[in-house]
């Protein structure tokens, strides 16, 4: 199941791909407009910041804005910031992979093998994906 954080970082960055001058938008308005609590997207939006996918300004005129074009960005790296695996279980991660404590072998695992199928085609839509593709919806 997606996360809110990762719903509400996604609709944030939607927002901020659909304006037209780039400008830093205040992060209430890009709250009120997105219906998203103020104190959970500024943790989000920072979260953001910091994996630098947004820039941010302070003052007068301030606000966040995003650091690359929306043609650009990956939904692959966004999901991956926000939620962290994309694979269901630990064994099938291609970037945190763990062994599970419970299978003696996944070659022979079924469970392994089904979540492998949903990771690849989870991939497929992703890496297929950029931000701007969500704009034009």
């Amino acid at each position: 199941m997606l996360s809110k954080k990762t719903k509400y970082g996604i609709k944030a960055l939607i927002y901020l791909a659909k304006q037209e001058s780039r400008t830093p938008v205040a992060i209430a308005v890009i709250s009120m407009s997105e219906n998203i609590s103020l104190k959970f997207l500024e943790s989000i939006l920072l979260t953001l910041r910091k994996n630098g996918f947004l820039g941010s300004k302070k003052g007068k005129g301030g606000g966040y804005y995003l650091m690359q074009d929306p043609k650009e960005i990956k939904m692959t790296s966004i999901m991956r910031v926000l939620e962290g695996p994309i694979s269901m279980v630990p064994c099938v991660s291609l970037n945190f992979y763990e062994k599970c404590d419970d299978c003696p072998d996944e070659n022979t695992c079924g469970v392994h093998r089904l979540m492998e199928e949903v990771r690849d085609n989870t991939l497929a839509i992703f890496k297929n994906r950029r931000l701007s593709d969500l704009c034009n919806s």
